[in-house]
């Protein structure tokens, strides 16, 4: 027979105050019935135990590289979007797996510039680009403190980077550097001990 129960799908469920998802709860509760709920958040940390404690989770892994580029190069050729394979990875990077996140930075650097560069999307998200982490990581590894701490400061504000951008930046950067182990541990005890 046909079913009459109903679905509610609540997108960013996290984004909602700790009054709201309370009034949720009690709503839940009252339909529990007739009406199923959806709750799709980011954060699960930011759904309050009440809510949490009267759903099923389900948890996505990020989209694999592949999957995001070639979603977003069908969207770019329906768009007849004007996007360099560097811009195109850029986007991907950023992304982090993140197919939403994508295509906000695919949006907002389409509405920034006409040609989608890997600069463009860079400087339309505000992070630092793969060459200035490679540069501040040689400074590191090559300079007196004194002389890369200048350095880097110099950089930050010729080109308004955010330090913690760079702070996320930077390790990963040098652990995919090639070298010898017993320089990798070292390099990683010495970041342990910051």
């Amino acid at each position: 027979g046909k079913s009459n129960v109903k679905l509610v799908l609540l997108d960013e469920a996290d984004a909602m105050t700790k009054d709201a998802q309370f009034s949720l709860r009690r709503i839940m509760e009252k339909y529990t019935k007739s009406t199923r709920f959806a709750l799709i958040c980011n954060y699960v940390h930011k759904i309050i135990p009440a809510l949490q404690s009267r759903c099923t989770r389900f948890r996505f892994a990020p989209l694999d590289a592949v999957n995001v580029t070639q979603r977003l190069r069908h969207i770019i050729n329906a768009e007849l979007l004007d996007v360099t394979e560097g811009g195109l990875s850029a986007i991907v990077r950023l992304s982090s797996g993140d197919m939403r996140k994508a295509l906000n930075i695919l949006q907002s650097t389409q509405m920034a510039s006409a040609r989608l560069t890997e600069e463009a999307v860079y400087l339309c998200t505000g992070n630092p680009m793969p060459k200035d982490i490679e540069q501040i990581s040689f400074w590191l590894l090559n300079e007196s403190f004194a002389n890369a701490h200048l350095y880097i400061s110099e950089m930050k504000t010729a080109k308004g980077l955010a330090l913690i951008d760079i702070i996320r930046e930077v390790p990963m950067f040098i652990f995919n550097i090639k070298m010898p182990a017993a320089i990798r541990v070292h390099l990683i005890n010495a970041l342990a001990d910051i």
